[in-house]
């Protein structure tokens, strides 16, 4: 299910909410999406940007994946499970919705990218997924949030000794990439999986829901179909200053040196809608949080009969797990526990539970 599609499914079940009168991209944006989170929220009209529209919250609440996904809350997570075990090679298509328009003269302006806080570097891209193929162990999709520098470039946090930054080391010259905005939410839980190396975060979307693919235009590269935005280009070598912003936890992230992403193209839907993802909101802290209850579901059943997982937005969807098992033996808590911590590396809290307790209800 396309981003798009899903907004007109969340708004026939009466999940969104649309704004019609004109809003800014430097503040007023952030501002009425973080009033109303928790909700998708469509806007109709920004400011200096004729023709586009913006949605803000689309991942706020498993109910929304839930309803893209077709699958019941409580089984979403061995949902999650099942397609990182079994991917499934995406097809690909000669023709997509994503390349409707053609925007050779780049110019990153034209995007109605947000300014969240006062603090923050500048305008940035919270919500993109980013392409990159790795010579030794092929394509990898992750989230980088992105800078806009000038009309053509980024600067992007590129977190150490993880996929891009492995395959951009690989690479003498720039990296070839595909920044990909508006996905379908089965994309967004791919590309926060972090499943093993060599594995196809594409192929584990398209195990979740249909993910047809379609090769760039500038390179190799292969994206979503159905993205309503696509800005191709190259990651190169030279470092600039990108931060502050803010984190998972809520917490302004310090400046760093960081690589520069040059844009040679964009692509997008006609009537393009861009997703502004809120730094350290629902949505972050859900995209963050859902895609490791598999990883400490799957370890805690190599110790115990574990019946279902979830990470706590209490925890800022990082740090506290409750974990629910059919208890067998007196060690089983004690075990559960354990293998929690191996299940997920950055858990600090964990409460197991029996199968008595609803782990989605914070007050059971």
């Amino acid at each position: 299910m396309s981003f798009r599609h899903f907004i007109e499914k969340a708004d026939a079940a009466g999940y969104l909410l649309t704004i019609d009168r004109p809003v800014d991209t430097t503040f007023e944006v952030a501002n009425v999406a973080h009033a109303l989170e928790g909700r998708p929220v469509l806007f109709n009209h920004i400011d200096g940007y004729p023709g586009w529209r913006v949605c803000a919250g689309p991942c706020a609440d498993r109910a929304y994946f839930s309803l893209a996904l077709d699958v019941p809350v409580p089984d979403l997570m061995r949902h999650l499970a099942g397609a990182l075990a079994q991917p499934v090679a995406p097809p690909m298509a000669d023709s997509a919705p994503c390349q409707e328009v053609v925007v050779e003269e780049v110019d990153l302006d034209r995007l109605p990218i947000l300014l969240h806080l006062p603090q923050d570097a500048g305008h940035y891209i919270a919500s993109a997924v980013v392409i990159v193929e790795d010579p030794d162990l092929g394509r990898n999709m992750c989230y980088h949030r992105l800078l806009r520098l000038d009309q053509r470039h980024f600067a992007a946090r590129i977190v150490e000794n993880r996929g891009t930054y492995t395959a951009l080391q690989k690479s003498p010259g720039d990296l070839p990439v595909a920044i990909c905005i508006g996905v379908s939410l089965a994309v967004h839980l791919a590309a926060s999986m972090s499943p093993p190396p060599g594995v196809d975060e594409l192929a584990v979307a398209h195990a979740l829901a249909p993910t047809p693919l379609v090769k760039c235009l500038t390179n190799d590269l292969a994206v979503p179909a159905d993205a309503e935005i696509v800005l191709e280009g190259r990651i190169t070598h030279q470092l600039v200053a990108e931060g502050p912003f803010m984190d998972l936890t809520e917490t302004m992230d310090i400046t760093r040196r960081q690589p520069v992403i040059a844009i040679d193209l964009i692509t997008h839907r006609r009537d393009p809608i861009y997703h502004a993802l809120l730094p350290g909101g629902l949505e972050h802290k859900l995209l963050m949080g859902m895609p490791k209850e598999p990883t400490i579901f799957a370890a805690v059943n190599e110790v115990a009969r574990c019946t279902g997982a979830v990470i706590t937005p209490g925890g800022t969807s990082w740090l506290h797990a409750v974990v629910q098992i059919d208890k067998q033996s007196e060690d089983d808590g004690r075990r559960a526990i354990e293998a929690a911590f191996r299940g997920h590396g950055s858990l600090k809290h964990v409460w197991v539970v029996d199968t008595d307790v609803d782990i989605y209800d914070p007050a059971q």
